[in-house]
């Protein structure tokens, strides 16, 4: 399996995010999880490494949709934001339990969103972002 530097989890789920924390770390998929309760936080951890330490950017977000403050939806609006050739080398996920298809729908026509994929992370989605979007 790829192993990636970086990975960031964005949900407000404690226990959801020490199980993937647990999956990724078990799978050896990345060598760095952080994880995040609040959009806002996550997006003022990006702030920092772009400004910082922008070769820390993590190469992949794992982003849930249905979250108090601030929602997956406003955080893509300000993720777009920031800059295109940090971005453009992130691969965005939403894994979300919602089982809305518009949602879905909506989620996967976003150029920052690579894939919908529903909670909770598996082996398999690991395999399929390690076959299917890993860096050339």
């Amino acid at each position: 399996m790829n192993n990636y530097h970086r990975v960031f989890l964005i949900d407000d789920d404690e226990i959801h995010n020490f199980l993937c924390e647990s999956v990724i770390r078990n799978h050896k998929f990345a060598d760095e999880v952080f994880s995040f309760l609040w959009a806002e936080e996550a997006l003022k951890a990006l702030a920092k490494i772009v400004q910082e330490s922008p070769e820390k950017f993590p190469e992949i977000i794992f982003l849930d949709i249905n979250m108090p403050g601030m929602d997956g939806w406003e955080f893509i609006e300000e993720y777009r934001k920031l800059p295109k050739e940090l971005t453009d080398k992130c691969n965005l996920f939403v894994l979300s339990s919602a089982v809305d298809k518009k949602d879905i729908t909506y989620a996967r026509s976003l150029s920052e969103v690579r894939d919908f994929f529903s909670k909770p992370l598996t082996t398999e989605i690991l395999h399929i972002i390690s076959e299917v979007y890993a860096p050339e």
